[in-house]
């Protein structure tokens, strides 16, 4: 599927592409052949100023005078028509011979071809000797340049707002149209009179152009943006599989932490109770003594990981029920770490405590607070090296005027980089091979975090692997403001 979208969206936007190059190579073209047609309707125009010129001045004398075979020319003026030379041939009497006379009238018509020729070369070789004494905004008028452009311009298909130039060819500008910018960049131009005098040339710009481009091609972007947005759906749909799957994995390792959690307390208490049936353990005081405690001490464990269970449970659903209070943080610590001392001194292990903190009341919630500081300590025992005993170290300070800071130091296995990111997860455990020996649902380190949160502060892992690990803890302070 990636690779039929990924190529369906290479296809799309190489047509779009193509679709460009062709719609701008057309609109080329068209905008070339408008600007030849211009040139050419401005060398009319010129050649139609020498003819009326000279027919004028022919009008205004009246000039009668004979062709080369004597026959009369008469020039009038027609008062309904346009002026024009009205040639009067006088042909042979009618008593010649015909074919005398059919000679004599081909003579007649050829001297009069002749003649006229050499008018309209006369008129030819006066717009040559005298274009170039006429100055090019008399040549080439900037509203008749407009309109001829714009005719053109609508005969080839292009209907687009233009700004227009005359420049000399050494990049003078002789006149330019409102926006038009000589920035020295390549536009459309085209030599002025290349016949007669090729001295100027005329630069048009399309301003809007590229909108002009986009709207003739843009029914494709609809297409290209569906494919897009099915590409995205695409690639949610996969991270929420990966999600899905990753999340089956730990629930599936979070049901056999439990099963094994659960199984191991239950397992006790039910050989305890079957011991108690024996006569002689009744008869026992000693034994009788020892296995209720056993059975005592293993009920807690197995109620303690159900609250565990039930504690993030709850808060998942409502947030629980919280009972803000002000306490003072070092006073709890001090009970706890007093607590966990025994646990810890047990395996060889001791706790220190540096409770530094001049200032140390926060408003929170006590139960919930002793169990983040207990489920800390409670992880820096039984993430420990092989063979290692636990030395732990509790401290506080004030991080600020306003904030305290808990920190929980251990000297076990660490912790990766790769894991710290992901610690905080529910269900998430850091691997330690394939023991049984660190227990745990991999919840307790997310119900620290969402209390933490809750309580308005916030906790951070430095870990150096293989060596140690510490967990940082801030919290708000109560201030003479708040109370």
């Amino acid at each position: 599927m990636a690779i039929t979208f990924g190529t369906l969206l290479y296809f799309q936007i190489m047509y779009l592409e193509n679709m460009v190059k062709m719609r701008e190579s057309q609109f080329s073209e068209g905008v070339v052949r408008a600007l030849h047609s211009t040139v050419e309707e401005l060398e009319r125009q010129e050649t139609l100023y020498y003819l009326e010129e000279d027919i004028n001045i022919m009008e205004s004398t009246l000039v009668m005078g004979k062709t080369p075979d004597n026959s009369t020319v008469t020039y009038q003026i027609n008062p309904n028509q346009n002026a024009s030379p009205i040639s009067k041939i006088q042909y042979p009497s009618a008593t010649t011979d015909i074919s005398e006379r059919y000679h004599a009238m081909q003579e007649s018509i050829k001297s009069h071809y002749l003649y006229q020729r050499g008018l309209l070369n006369e008129v030819i070789l006066n717009i040559m000797r005298n274009a170039s004494n006429r100055t090019i905004t008399e040549r080439a008028d900037s509203v008749v340049v407009r309109d001829f452009l714009t005719k053109q311009l609508e005969a080839n298909g292009i209907v687009v707002p233009f700004v227009f130039a005359i420049c000399s060819n050494d990049g003078a500008t002789i006149y330019q149209t409102r926006g038009f910018i000589n920035d020295g960049l390549e536009k459309y131009s085209t030599p002025l009179f290349p016949n007669t005098d090729n001295r100027y040339k005329l630069i048009v710009e399309f301003p809007t152009k590229s909108n002009y481009i986009f709207s003739s091609v843009r029914f494709i972007i609809p297409t290209l943006a569906l494919t897009v947005m099915l590409l995205v759906i695409f690639l949610y749909t996969i991270i929420l599989a990966f999600r899905q799957k990753k999340l089956t994995e730990m629930k599936a390792d979070f049901i056999n932490n439990m099963t094994h959690e659960f199984k191991t307390p239950i397992s006790t208490i039910s050989l305890a109770a079957q011991m108690l049936s024996d006569d002689s353990v009744l008869k026992s005081p000693s034994t009788l003594k020892h296995i209720s405690g056993i059975i005592n001490d293993e009920s807690k464990r197995l109620r303690f990981q159900v609250e565990k269970v039930l504690q993030l449970s709850m808060f998942d659903n409502a947030g629980g029920s919280i009972n803000f209070s002000t306490v003072d943080a070092n006073n709890i610590i001090y009970n706890i770490v007093n607590t966990h001392k025994l646990k810890v001194e047990k395996l060889g292990g001791d706790i220190t405590m540096h409770l530094d903190a001049t200032n140390s009341e926060v408003y929170l919630d006590e139960m919930h607070f002793t169990n983040v500081i207990f489920n800390l300590l409670d992880n820096a025992v039984k993430y420990m090296k092989k063979d290692a005993v636990p030395h732990l170290n509790v401290t506080t300070r004030n991080y600020s005027d306003d904030m305290i800071e808990i920190r929980v130091k251990d000297n076990g296995i660490g912790i990766k980089k790769e894991d710290i990111k992901r610690i905080f997860d529910k269900f998430y455990r850091v691997s330690t091979g394939n023991l049984h020996d660190v227990k745990g649902f991999g919840l307790g380190l997310a119900y620290v975090k969402k209390m933490v949160n809750i309580f308005g502060g916030s906790i951070e892992v430095e870990s150096d692997p293989g060596k140690w690990s510490e967990f940082i803890i801030r919290l708000p302070l109560v201030t003479k403001s708040s109370e």
